[in-house]
C-alpha cells in the first residue's frame, strides 16, 4: 500500500525563505553601514536600519551573558525538526498548513544561520509613525510572523467550517 504524499515538498519555501533572508541580510551588512544610521525608503513609515540582536524577538534576553545564543539556537532546532515532522504528516494537498510550516521553518533557520556565525541576528527594516517605532526585523522574521499568523487563521477558519 502506497503512503499519501506528504507536504515535504513544502521545504522548498523555507529554503526560498532563507535564500531571500541571507541575500537581504549579505545586503545590509553591505550597504547600510554604520549601523543604527536610517535610511530613508517611505518618509513617516519605513527605513531600512542596520541592527543587531543578541536576544530573540524585541530583544528579550539580549543583554544575557551570552548564554542566550545557545538557547535560541536549540529552540530553533527543535521547533524545526517538531515542524518538519508535522509537515511530513500532512497531506501534500493540505496547503493550509503547509505553508505556513514553511514560512516558519525558513524563518527559524535563517535566523539560527545568523546565531551560528555571528552570535546576533541581523535586522534592517524599521517600520515607524511619527514617535512610534516597531523593532527593527529581517525577513526571517517576516516569515516566522506571517506563518504564524496564517496558521491561527486557518486554524480558526476551519474550526468555523466544521461548526
Amino acid at each position: 500500500m502506497n503512503p499519501k504524499p506528504n507536504a515535504l515538498p513544502w521545504l522548498w519555501l523555507s529554503a526560498a525563505v532563507i535564500v531571500l533572508d541571507q541575500l537581504s541580510k549579505w545586503w545590509a551588512l553591505s550597504a547600510l553601514q554604520p549601523a543604527g544610521v536610517p535610511h530613508p525608503v517611505v518618509p513617516g513609515l519605513l527605513n531600512w536600519t542596520l541592527a543587531f540582536n543578541r536576544g530573540a524577538a524585541f530583544s528579550f534576553l539580549a543583554s544575557s551573558e551570552g548564554w542566550q545564543r545557545w538557547f535560541f539556537v536549540l529552540l530553533a532546532v527543535v521547533i524545526s525538526a517538531v515542524l518538519v515532522v508535522w509537515l511530513a504528516r500532512t497531506a501534500r494537498r493540505d496547503w493550509r498548513t503547509a505553508l505556513p510550516l514553511g514560512l516558519i521553518v525558513g524563518g527559524a533557520l535563517g535566523n539560527l544561520i545568523d546565531r551560528l556565525h555571528a552570535a546576533q541576528v541581523t535586522d534592517f527594516i524599521q517600520v515607524y509613525y511619527r514617535e512610534w517605532s516597531y523593532p527593527v526585523f529581517n525577513l526571517a522574521d517576516c516569515g516566522i510572523t506571517v506563518g504564524a499568523v496564517l496558521l491561527i487563521v486557518f486554524g480558526l477558519l476551519a474550526g468555523k467550517a466544521k461548526a
